[in-house]
């Protein structure tokens, strides 16, 4: 089959409609109102292209100024996918595009082929060029599909802007009625190259980024947004390896005192609402560096690096006193809603992750059983068989403050 210019463009209607009813059936099942859109760019090519077999027939009017208006406008819902994928909103220049397209009509058809082509190509490149722009994302949000999205529509782009200098070089034949120039069909040869690879990487993008949505949905507490405790468990070790004594870190575990009286009291909502406020305290207290996670039920882990031991106990205090006044204010009680607290000091690296949280939750409960509402910390014995000449014996320790008759943290 020879590769004239009927049989590219029945090539690219076949490739337009399959990769426009491909990205139909994802926005099915993502409801990525980005595929809607490029889908509807690959349904405008498609009848844009089926409607360019007529003008070798002489409907110039369909087969060209129609034919080419429906490959400009299928570039601008390309852009408006972008720009809805990486949360953009367009601005007004852009929804003038369609009226300077019909002002195109004004011009007599006997001299129009090159002014089309030129203005055409302008069009496509610009819109192509500033998708590919939008795509240029930082490391954490790019992925393999956005990166070859926004090389294809790259070089998409500056193929049209190199066809209008062809154009408007001397001598170029440029007869878009009958597919006349070298131009023409090499356009129809990169026309379907490219919308095979955009359609695949349009896929790819947002195939990714749904992928990423259901692994970090799947990664965190549904009530907090904190991590859970399967994520917690994932990430937890590379923290751990980076401790050193010029490095030290700590894990904090939290409990909440006199959980129960609130959902018997106030409803499981109130209980609901007195876990996502403390979720919350912590995501606004905690130092950079650091990992957070609801290990289950009223139970939080945090594990802090590059923190010594003062740091440690200054920001549990905080916890403790903020947490206190917000639940007397919100939550009435019998018993006032606290938090109770064990830290695991960490001078050298750690891999028993399961080891230091059961350490923790000694801690936890020493200070439970002490009278709640304060903080019990713990310095892990292990590491003064690690490190010779170090003296640290395996104790948790813990001061009352002489704060209005209220228990601290402190080690004694």
């Amino acid at each position: 089959m020879a590769f004239d210019p009927i049989t590219m463009l029945t090539l690219t209607i076949a490739i337009a409609a399959a990769a426009a009813l491909y990205l139909l059936l994802e926005w099915r099942g993502a409801r990525d109102r980005s595929l809607l859109y490029w889908s509807g760019g690959f349904a405008s090519i498609t009848i844009g292209s089926s409607l360019a077999l007529l003008r070798s027939q002489g409907y110039f009017f369909i087969g060209v100024w129609f034919a080419n208006g429906l490959l400009v406008f299928a570039h601008w819902l390309f852009l408006l996918g972008v720009m809805r994928f990486v949360g953009r909103r367009p601005s007004r220049w852009w929804w003038a595009l369609p009226l300077g397209w019909c002002l195109l009509l004004a011009l007599p058809q006997a001299s129009a082929s090159a002014l089309y082509m030129v203005t055409n190509s302008l069009l496509v490149g610009g819109l192509a060029l500033r998708a590919s722009q939008l795509l240029r994302l930082d490391a954490e949000h790019a992925s393999l599909g956005t990166r070859q999205l926004h090389y294809t529509l790259l070089f998409h782009g500056l193929f049209y802007l190199g066809k209008v200098v062809l154009t408007l070089m001397p001598n170029a034949l440029i007869d878009l009625a009958s597919f006349r120039g070298v131009v023409i069909r090499v356009s129809l040869v990169e026309g379907v190259m490219a919308i095979l690879l955009i359609a695949l990487s349009m896929t790819g993008t947002v195939r990714y980024r749904r992928e990423r949505q259901i692994e970090l949905l799947a990664e965190r507490d549904p009530l907090t947004g904190l991590f859970n405790r399967r994520a917690f468990e994932a990430r937890a070790p590379a923290h751990l390896a980076d401790v050193a004594v010029s490095r030290p870190g700590a894990l904090l575990l939290l409990d909440v005192d006199h959980f129960k009286p609130v959902n018997d009291l106030h409803g499981h909502a109130a209980g609901d609402r007195l876990l996502m406020m403390l979720g919350e305290l912590i995501q606004a207290e905690l130092p950079d560096k650091s990992l957070c996670a609801r290990l289950g039920g009223d139970e939080f882990a945090i594990l802090l690096m590059d923190s010594d031991q003062a740091q440690v106990l200054a920001l549990a205090e905080n916890l403790r006193h903020r947490f206190q006044a917000t639940t007397a204010q919100s939550f009435a009680t019998p018993d006032a809603v606290t938090l109770s607290l064990g830290a695991v000091m960490l001078h050298q690296p750690q891999t028993d992750l399961a080891a230091l949280i059961e350490r923790g939750d000694i801690a936890l409960y020493a200070a439970k059983r002490s009278g709640r509402n304060g903080l019990r910390v713990s310095t892990p014995a292990a590491e003064a068989t690690s490190a010779p000449g170090y003296s640290a014996p395996s104790a948790i320790a813990r001061a009352n403050v002489g704060d209005s008759g209220r228990r601290g943290s402190s080690v004694a």
